[in-house]
């Protein structure tokens, strides 16, 4: 009897097993069609890409300037897949347009525009049974009509919107020259790669009377070009650029990251990993990041440290707080603060978080009036209860010089004295383009670069940290 139970139970597990297995095979190939031709559903950025896009609904130019490979044309696609279909996610938080919209995308030529604009949106330039498979859903394209001077390439893509009517794609390259984008009324623009600076202004031009947006998505192998430098050394209201290293892409693992680093020339290194241009005997600082680089950890409480800020409103205001290990004369950045277009009142409290201990430089324009108050500016953030000190930030011989401090900096960097915080990432950005033109100090993003200049000139004033209660019944003469 138990022999044929046995049997008969084990004769069932093969025909059971074999049943799930299938069930399961014709799940994931059911889930894998879905994705496929709805990838737009299933588009989860990563934290730069997700800055990028939310710039979309204050600037009208964006820059999205980063290595190779880590991401930078695909958020390009996956947020013009949106425009078009007017398909926005509930995290979306960039530009919305209610209404469908005509949008140019294009590369440096036909075949470079066919294997990155086109195939990111509509699929597999030479395969068209897998149109649909990009990042505009299958169901929403309408038609097409195609480029007869590139095998596989598209001309235009009609595409079905949420309002029930339809937008319209057109797909150019920069090597038509300027004269081929100038037909066109358009909502969006779309660069991928950097194009020539006459192209560039072609494109803007064709939003001016929609009101539209310009986005660009590149790695900067250029250098400081006319379009880099409109980004980084022209500020606007109209203009921002958004960086992403290999750091910021979540799909590398450590080891993957170190060996596409190796990979690269010293000379494309960054442009490639970074997305930092290519600035040659240039750049201010001729260190790696990795010379300066430090994971976080616990201060030691009897390190002293000092706090640095640099005034501004058009550019912004910049505050670091800053430890200095005075056995090992080593100098750490910890935090960083960036902000523009905000009063004493939403810096202050901003920093004072970081501790009301904390002894604070500044520099010579604190002691500037406000047209407003009629108060110095370092005296209104000392009204607001930062530990201002009493005197501008000068070196221990009285002087102040830009270029003195640089050296300090540098020379310090390049023996090992000075390290920054990885989730600085404000003065990282800067330290990447931080550069000289024609001999002279460029001084444009170097609010945070400055405000830590200050701060390591005035180490000699750095404290202890404090208990805040205490600290309000000390001898706070000094400041």
């Amino acid at each position: 009897m138990s022999n044929s139970s046995s049997g008969s139970a084990s004769s069932t597990r093969p025909s059971s097993l074999s049943s799930l297995l299938r069930e399961r095979m014709e799940l994931a190939t059911e889930i894998g069609r879905r994705q496929s031709s709805n990838r737009l559903r299933y588009y989860r950025p990563y934290a730069r890409q997700t800055a990028f896009h939310e710039a979309g609904a204050t600037f009208r130019e964006r820059l999205f300037m980063a290595g190779n490979q880590l991401g930078k044309t695909l958020a390009g696609a996956a947020e013009a897949a949106m425009h078009l279909t007017g398909d926005y996610p509930e995290w979306w938080a960039g530009r919305r347009f209610d209404r469908p919209i005509v949008m140019i995308g294009g590369s440096e030529s036909h075949e470079l525009t066919r294997d990155g604009v086109q195939r990111l949106l509509v699929g597999p330039p030479m395969n068209e049974e897998d149109w649909g498979t990009g990042y505009i859903p299958k169901a929403a394209i309408a038609g097409w009509t195609r480029r007869s001077s590139a095998s596989g390439a598209l001309d235009s893509v009609t595409v079905r919107h949420a309002t029930g009517s339809t937008s319209t794609l057109l797909l150019k390259a920069y090597e038509q020259g300027r004269a081929k984008w100038q037909a066109n009324t358009v909502d969006y623009v779309w660069f991928d790669e950097e194009p020539p600076e006459d192209v560039y202004f072609e494109g803007i031009t064709r939003t001016n009377a929609t009101g539209g947006s310009v986005a660009v998505t590149f790695t900067p192998l250029k250098g400081m070009s006319s379009v880099v430098s409109r980004y980084l050394l022209e500020p606007s209201e109209d203009r921002v650029v958004v960086t992403m290293t290999i750091d910021d892409a979540e799909h590398y693992t450590p080891e993957e990251r170190a060996k596409i680093i190796a990979s690269y020339p010293a000379h494309e290194k960054e442009a490639r990993t970074k997305g930092v241009p290519t600035l040659g005997s240039g750049r201010i600082f001729p260190v790696t990041e990795e010379q300066i680089r430090i994971d976080p950890f616990e201060l030691p409480q009897h390190w002293v440290q000092i706090g640095g800020l640099d005034f501004g409103w058009d550019h912004p205001f910049a505050a670091v707080a800053c430890a200095w290990d005075r056995d090992a004369d080593v100098f750490y950045v910890t935090k960083v603060y960036r902000e523009r277009e905000a009063t004493p009142i939403i810096h202050s409290a901003a920093l004072k978080p970081w501790g009301a201990w904390l002894p604070w430089a500044w520099p010579h324009d604190g002691l500037q009036h406000d047209k407003g108050s009629g108060e110095q500016l370092a005296a209104q953030y000392r009204g607001q209860g930062l530990a201002m000190l009493q005197e501008r930030a000068t070196f221990d011989d009285g002087t102040n010089g830009v270029e003195a401090g640089i050296s300090d900096m540098l020379q310090r960097m390049q023996t090992g004295r000075f390290k920054v915080f990885s989730t600085a990432s404000e003065w990282f950005e800067e330290f990447r383009l931080y550069h000289r033109k024609d001999g002279r100090i460029v001084k444009e993003r170097d609010d945070v670069l400055s405000a830590c200049r200050y701060a390591l000139m005035m180490k000699r004033f750095a404290r202890v940290k404090a208990n805040d209660a205490a600290w309000a019944f000390t001898d706070r003469s000094v400041l």
